[in-house]
């Protein structure tokens, strides 16, 4: 069973939006922080979001303003929404678990499977 699951990834076109999911467990929600990283084709991991357990929110450059990191701990869910998507937002977006509120990729643990954002121009 994964700790975490996402959701809600799709083929839009640019300026569309999208909202991603990630659920994960009861004892997920009250215990980690949560991150959402992405991964284009060809390239390496890149922070997008995280927030802490407290509703703290952190963006990675890329997306600031564009983008919005929330949760919903009566669902166990994060959500990421994304505006005016571009086709450089195309990527596996991946949400992970971590024990502190950071950036860091390798503070991450309890990866999802990853949903596919595809924006097409």
């Amino acid at each position: 069973v994964q700790p975490v699951e996402e959701s809600g990834g799709g083929s839009v076109q640019a300026g569309d939006s999208l909202r991603l999911s990630c659920a994960g467990s009861e004892r997920t929600f009250s215990t980690y922080h949560l991150g959402w990283f992405r991964q284009a084709p060809g390239k390496g991991h890149e922070f997008v979001a995280a927030i802490s357990r407290t509703d703290s929110t952190v963006y990675g450059v890329s997306v600031q303003g564009r983008f919005t990191i929330s949760r919903d701990n009566t669902k166990n869910t994060v959500y990421l929404q994304m505006n005016n998507l571009k086709p450089e937002d195309t990527a596996v977006y991946s949400c992970a678990t971590s024990e502190i509120f950071t950036i860091l990729r390798g503070n991450y643990k309890f990866w999802g499977q990853g949903t596919q954002v595809t924006v097409s121009s």
